[in-house]
């Protein structure tokens, strides 16, 4: 949305994600006097269809959701959905998640604790087309961050959606049987992905892959 739009007295429109209902429920209070919610969600694969249907301008998820995480969501997201804005809300103060947000290439990271006084503000900045971040991550982690993302995402570049996908959920403690009643695939299927991802990535085993996966900022170190 323009802000030719905004000062007409139209409502930017967002669309909402989290497993939590409480949670949604509170941050669609907050939000309802300048915002329009068009959407609510509770799974990953949820908020992909909501927002294929619906074409918000700014969307709200948590980083931890069932069916599909919220980094893997969000990545969907920035390809399918390129006009919208995309805002983590996240209970983790981690600079290796927010590294791994920022390589996504979100608009704003706000910590659950902070919602009161930091959502509206780092939407509004998302609109202008910002980044937001809380401000507890201390005033130099942003542009350091920002100045080491070229070669994580050139690293991420080379996995295909699925195996990113399958990624996050390895490092998530996932097994393989559990990835694929997830996915809908075949254990044998996971099993060729998790080859070829440990082969692109260097990994000779798990302990290897999940140091990798630490310098992605896919977990905390």
């Amino acid at each position: 949305m323009s802000l030719r739009a905004q000062s007409e007295g139209k409502r930017p429109r967002v669309l909402l994600a989290d497993d939590h209902v409480l949670i949604l429920n509170g941050i669609r209070t907050a939000l309802e006097p300048r915002f329009e919610i068009v959407g609510e969600a509770t799974d990953g694969k949820a908020l992909l269809a909501a927002a294929e249907q619906l074409h918000p301008d700014l969307i709200v998820l948590d980083i931890s959701m069932p069916s599909l995480n919220g980094f893997e969501a969000a990545r969907q997201l920035r390809q399918n959905i390129p006009s919208a804005a995309i805002v983590f809300l996240s209970q983790h103060l981690s600079p290796a998640y927010l590294k791994q947000a920022l390589a996504i290439g979100v608009s704003g990271y706000v910590l659950k604790s902070e919602t009161t006084d930091e959502l509206e503000p780092a939407l509004f900045a998302a609109l202008r087309g910002e980044i937001y971040t809380s401000p507890r991550f201390g005033a130099d982690v942003l542009s350091r961050l920002q100045n080491r993302q070229g070669g994580l995402n050139r690293e991420m570049a080379e996995l295909t959606d699925r195996q990113r996908e399958i990624l996050q959920l390895l490092v998530d403690g996932r097994s393989n049987k559990e990835i694929a009643a997830n996915l809908n695939l075949s254990i044998k299927t996971v099993e060729f992905h998790r080859a070829k991802i440990m082969d692109k990535l260097g990994a000779q085993n798990a302990a290897e892959l999940s140091r990798v996966a630490i310098r992605l900022g896919m977990i905390p170190e």
